[in-house]
């Protein structure tokens, strides 16, 4: 007889939750969004369970600061709802912010010239994302908006913070 008939039945561990897939959330044209939508991706990224340093994620919860808060100042009287998105796959994660104004900007192309105070988030967000080996970029909506995106790889940590 098989002694291993009279243990109890084993509990099946609950696998992790998948970390790949994208989550979309959206805010108001506000200041109290900013605070809100950093601890919701904040919360996903825990609950996912997605690898990230504590260093990446402050680098990553800065640069959705940045989109969002520039989304709040600069399409609010064009965006009833601003659109965020998270995608994180095996070995990158993206933030994305879509709002509906079609001016797109061009400090993530150029530094801002010196006499000019404005575009330094973007320039913030340009660095932050060159630093760790990520990308960033602004792509049209079809309906006349814009997506402001920046991904990080999951694998390296960024040289700012070492």
């Amino acid at each position: 007889m098989d002694s291993r008939s009279d243990a109890p039945p084993q509990r099946a561990v609950p696998p992790p939750p998948p970390r790949e897939g994208a989550w979309r959330f959206t805010v108001a044209p506000a200041e109290a969004s900013v605070p809100q939508i950093r601890r919701a991706v904040r919360e996903l990224l825990r609950r996912q369970q997605v690898p990230v340093s504590d260093d990446l994620l402050q680098g990553l919860l800065l640069i959705l600061t940045e989109l969002v808060t520039n989304g709040i100042r600069h399409a609010a009287l064009l965006t009833p709802r601003i659109g965020v998105e998270v995608a994180v796959d095996d070995r990158w994660v993206r933030v994305a912010v879509e709002d509906g104004h079609p001016y797109r900007p061009k400090a993530l192309e150029q530094a801002p010239a010196l006499e000019n105070t404005s575009g330094r988030g973007l320039l913030l967000v340009k660095v932050i994302t060159a630093e760790a080996g990520g990308r960033c970029g602004v792509e049209p909506t079809a309906v006349g908006g814009k997506t402001v995106w920046a991904a990080l790889p999951l694998d390296r940590i960024p040289r700012m913070f070492l």
